[in-house]
């Protein structure tokens, strides 16, 4: 027997704010019986695991173990990051072909 991915969890300060974020980023939805304190995204396409957002009381201390790593499908990296921007993503460092950017509560993750 092997095991899934069933949900990739965030832990945070506002769970539907960051939701809200990552739903947007990826072209999804957050659930509708989402609150502050726990929140969810489906995959937009099939086969992808759940983004699952709690509340917790300690803030973000260190740098990111794991961390997305997403592909502008269009291949225009600057507009992406662009978007994310928008979204209310900030760049960390711009190396071209590779961002590295920070979620609204400073989780990193690139864009390439």
């Amino acid at each position: 027997m092997v095991s899934f991915i069933k949900s990739v969890t965030f832990d945070c300060r506002d769970a539907v704010a960051l939701a809200t974020f990552w739903a947007a980023a990826l072209g999804s939805d957050v659930d509708e019986e989402s609150t502050s304190g726990k929140a969810f995204v489906e995959p937009a396409g099939w086969g992808g695991p759940t983004l699952w957002f709690q509340r917790v009381p300690e803030g973000k201390t260190a740098k990111n173990r794991q961390h997305f790593d997403l592909r502008a499908l269009d291949g225009d990296i600057p507009a992406e990051v662009r978007r994310l921007e928008a979204l209310g993503a900030t760049v960390q460092h711009d190396g071209g072909d590779l961002v590295v950017m920070l979620d609204p509560e400073g989780n990193e993750f690139c864009v390439e």
